[in-house]
């Protein structure tokens, strides 16, 4: 199975931080009553992690998927379990710095930071889906069924 190459793969990261960034941080400094410059720094910071964990996630996310389902393409069901995943491992980096910048406590932060989760619960989702038919995967080579390409290296 075709997987995504590495420059594909960096031009989804980078899009998807750009793009949620350029929604989320005046957002989130307008709700959470927080100067923009300060949001603006965690929104960096959080962006510039969460980059490097959306590249890692997917990319090890795919590699599973190819070798427990035997393709990359994902149903409703795994869409849905790869978001909630990809969102939790971020959640778990990203509280403790957070609140250290913000003064916070780590309570305080994750109640304060739900809303910055279940925005990027959506974007997430729906970005993923726009960009695989914005930038579907390549067609598999002809002559090469399903069951042959498993397990080999992309």
């Amino acid at each position: 199975m075709t997987m995504r190459s590495f420059p594909d793969r960096v031009r989804h990261a980078v899009s998807f931080e750009l793009i949620g960034l350029a929604i989320v941080t005046p957002l989130a400094a307008w709700i959470y009553d927080k100067p923009l410059f300060d949001m603006g720094v965690v929104g960096v910071g959080a962006a510039t992690l969460a980059t490097v964990w959306n590249f890692v996630f997917n990319l090890g996310f795919d590699h599973a998927m190819r070798r427990w389902v035997g393709d990359v393409r994902k149903s409703l069901r795994h869409r849905l379990l790869h978001t909630a995943l990809f969102e939790l491992g971020l959640l778990v980096m990203l509280l403790p710095p957070m609140a250290w910048y913000l003064g916070m406590t780590l309570w305080q932060t994750l109640l304060l930071d739900l809303f910055i989760v279940a925005f990027y619960l959506v974007y997430n989702f729906v970005f993923n889906i726009a960009y695989d038919r914005i930038f579907p995967l390549p067609a598999a080579p002809q002559g090469r069924g399903r069951e042959q390409g498993r397990g080999q290296p992309a």
